[in-house]
């Protein structure tokens, strides 16, 4: 990894890795001015928060109480990171791993449970936002970022569209659509592809030719950039520069961050049947996980002892224990739900598979 001050700009065309916070905790640039210690301590806890929440939600998907549950654990400070340098009227576009991220910019956990319970309203953002509902399909919420932020260029608005996607992604046709066209038209968009070198099963090396994902930012004549997607630091200059460079004109920007996904690709996966499940667990502690990292940068400099994070973390748990007792108190989801909002008026096709199926369960329409 690049780790000197030779990278203090984040124009790096090698395929290194840009890195800020060394695993020890020590900047290896000089930390611009808006990285103050408010910054870095929200940054702390909101991925103490995430890792919160996801634990919580393992657990309560082993409980029967959630639905299969796709785990974002290891990815925090790539979904923290680049969440926290959006301005508040930006677009976002998640995939169904990316709840740090959507909690970062204003999602409620309450909204998070529910949508993993299988509720129609746990697609619903707060109102004033512009989060967009988890995209199961691969790939497709990436054409849909390039067109607001085409739509926002056309009518002047100053909006960012940043979109999720991992590695796997990058293996489907409307990923290279979608960058084609952001670089044809030049659109606000950041691509925001967290490598966490596994599509499921498949390893990055059998997905692709291509050593590297930022490298196909060439092909269309846009800003590419490989990062360590578990360094906070790097990945939060990073985004707001693409964010800030979008917004005034520059165009759109690749990132890849390159990350480790902890668990499996879900609560129905088993990933010790495809990789090394137990290096992973070793080796991950001290060497990839995002959280430890920083909280070594607060303590060396002595911005977070135990008092504060012990008060912390007792809100965290309070906070989300909170949400999911909304959640779980929330009226219950009805079968009839699920014709709901298909069109705006149903068509003849849909009406006569709704009455079949709420015939079969003994349900008028």
């Amino acid at each position: 990894m690049i780790n000197s001050k030779e990278i203090e700009s984040l124009h790096v065309e090698s395929d290194e890795l840009y890195q800020v916070l060394s695993i020890e905790g020590d900047s290896l640039i000089n930390l611009p001015q808006n990285m103050d210690s408010h910054l870095m301590l929200e940054m702390y806890k909101k991925m103490v928060s995430c890792r919160e929440f996801d634990e919580k939600a393992m657990k309560l998907q082993r409980q029967g109480r959630l639905g299969t549950y796709a785990s974002f654990k290891g990815q925090e400070a790539s979904q923290v990171g680049s969440s926290i340098a959006l301005e508040f009227s930006d677009w976002m576009f998640p995939t169904y791993r990316d709840h740090a991220a959507t909690h970062t910019h204003g999602q409620k956990w309450s909204t998070i449970f529910l949508y993993w319970m299988g509720h129609i309203d746990g697609s619903i953002c707060p109102e004033g936002k512009k989060i967009l509902p988890p995209s199961v399909p691969i790939a497709t919420q990436l054409l849909h970022a390039v067109g607001t932020a085409w739509a926002d260029k056309l009518k002047g608005e100053e909006n960012v569209s940043i979109v999720y996607f991992g590695d796997g992604a990058t293996s489907e046709g409307d990923f290279h659509e979608a960058l084609n066209f952001s670089g044809v038209f030049q659109t606000p968009t950041v691509f925001f592809c967290q490598n966490n070198q596994f599509a499921i099963s498949v390893p990055f090396e059998k997905q692709s030719a291509s050593k590297t994902i930022k490298q196909r930012a060439h092909a269309y004549d846009m800003k590419g950039v490989r990062i360590d997607g578990n360094d906070i630091f790097a990945v939060y200059l990073t985004v707001k520069e693409a964010v800030d460079r979008a917004r005034n004109g520059g165009g759109p920007t690749l990132i890849e961050a390159v990350t480790t996904r902890y668990g499996s690709h879900t609560t129905a996966d088993d990933s010790k049947k495809y990789r090394n499940q137990e290096k992973i667990e070793k080796d991950w502690p001290t060497t990839q996980d995002p959280i430890p990292r920083l909280e070594k940068y607060l303590r060396k400099n002595h911005l977070l002892d135990k008092e504060t994070e012990d008060e912390m973390k007792r809100e965290i748990k309070k906070e989300i224990d909170e949400a999911l007792s909304i959640a779980e108190n929330y009226p219950k989801a009805t079968t009839k739900q699920m014709f709901e909002h298909v069109y705006a008026v149903n068509t003849a096709t849909i009406k006569k598979q709704e009455e079949e199926f709420l015939h079969l369960l003994g349900e008028e329409r």
